[in-house]
């Protein structure tokens, strides 16, 4: 296939609207379901470089849950523990394969903000990883395969009309990239760089102890960066994003931003909120919007008497600011990075309230002896690695 005709481009109006290869090669892709659109193309090509590049760094199958071209989740297909299993709502699914694994925790971390994404995937789709897929609220995914079983669930979605793309995993891009603006062609060399181990050698801090489970999860931070609109920063732990902070102009906003994800995953991890009894027939959506309020300062909207019948079968009580903040301080060894220098303390100070305690950052800031010294007082162990990481 040369090309294919969308049915239009970013909005409705924006028409005609295709994809092709400019040197008029084959596309990588095949469309085994569904009709992708034009903003579903770039979901699934920047998902499927990310998903690519952190199997190769880490080994492990991976997935991302991609929104409006920045990922809202990222994860390798590390076993599920039973309090996650219950918070990302697939506890009843029983034992689940290394790539479902992978999607559970990066649909699951930030649950609102996967609602409706777009899913990639490192590895063949199996049949776990369809079923759980299936009963979710999704606009397509992309692979290197699909199981027979996996591509008929998956066909049974959308009454046959979810989008199904199979890439073909050794294609590789020229190493000269083009972008159209306002009729003006930009050109510019691919960004291949390499995010091993390597990368976080250079440790400017007092600790210089980064083990290798943080090397791991600093590299998925990092990778997940590298296709995250800018400015952006990452949380990690155990092997999946915790917050991602996108799009932001400025950088204490995506700390803030970030943290504040990060910190709800933990929320939803304690007792009060694993002990919310909800009513018969409400859906996961509905239960990630009451426990989203729930966790937050609008509690109210989901607790007031003649509200919270419809949701809940017995009234709970409100978790109090003392009670969230000392589940937080529980929280422990989260690895950040950021695509940019950090150019203020306060970053840091901000990540040491989620936990982190090892960060990656280009450094490079006039005031990087002011960030060195912040993570000196938490005790922090944190890498220069020299380089941007910009995405736009």
């Amino acid at each position: 296939m040369k090309e294919l005709e969308l049915k239009y481009g970013c909005n409705p109006n924006q028409k005609p609207s295709r994809i092709y290869m400019q040197d008029g090669s084959d596309l990588p892709i095949e469309v085994l379901c569904g009709r992708p659109g034009y903003i579903n193309f770039l979901d699934a090509f920047n998902g499927w470089l990310l998903v690519s590049e952190m199997k190769k760094a880490t080994g492990f199958p991976a997935a991302t849950s991609f929104k409006h071209v920045s990922p809202a989740g990222a994860a390798v297909g590390l076993p599920l523990s039973e309090t996650l299993a219950k918070i990302y709502w697939v506890d009843d699914l029983g034992e689940l394969s290394p790539l479902a694994c992978a999607y559970a925790r990066a649909r699951g971390a930030d649950r609102m903000s996967s609602f409706g994404d777009f899913i990639a995937l490192s590895d063949v789709c199996d049949a776990d990883t369809a079923r759980l897929i299936k009963r979710e609220v999704s606009d397509g995914v992309i692979a290197p395969g699909y199981e027979p079983e996996a591509l008929e669930l998956l066909k049974q979605k959308k009454k046959g009309n979810y989008n199904v793309i199979q890439i073909d995993p050794s294609y590789e891009p020229a190493p000269l990239e083009h972008k159209e603006v306002f009729g003006i062609t930009f050109e510019q060399g691919r960004n291949e760089l390499k995010i091993d181990d390597e990368f976080f050698a250079k440790v400017v801090t007092a600790n210089k102890e980064i083990p290798e489970n943080a090397k791991r999860d600093l590299a998925i931070s990092m990778i997940t960066l590298k296709y995250t609109q800018s400015n952006s920063v990452c949380y990690v732990k155990d092997g999946q994003a915790i917050g991602i902070g996108a799009g932001q102009q400025s950088r204490i906003h995506c700390t803030r931003l970030a943290g504040q994800k990060a910190d709800n995953w933990w929320l939803r991890q304690a007792p009060q909120v694993l002990g919310l009894q909800f009513k018969e027939g409400i859906g996961r959506a509905d239960r990630d919007n009451a426990i989203d309020l729930y966790i937050g300062e609008e509690y109210m909207d989901v607790l007031a008497d003649g509200v919270w019948e419809k949701t809940f079968q017995v009234k709970p009580d409100v978790f109090t600011r003392e009670e969230k903040r000392a589940w937080l301080d529980k929280m422990t060894d989260v690895s950040l990075g950021s695509d940019a220098f950090f150019p203020f303390g306060d970053n840091i100070e901000r990540a040491h309230k989620s936990g982190v305690k090892y960060v990656a950052q280009p450094g490079g800031s006039v005031r990087d002896d002011h960030v060195i010294e912040a993570c000196d007082k938490y005790g922090m162990a944190m890498a220069f690695t020299g380089l941007r990481l910009f995405h736009h």
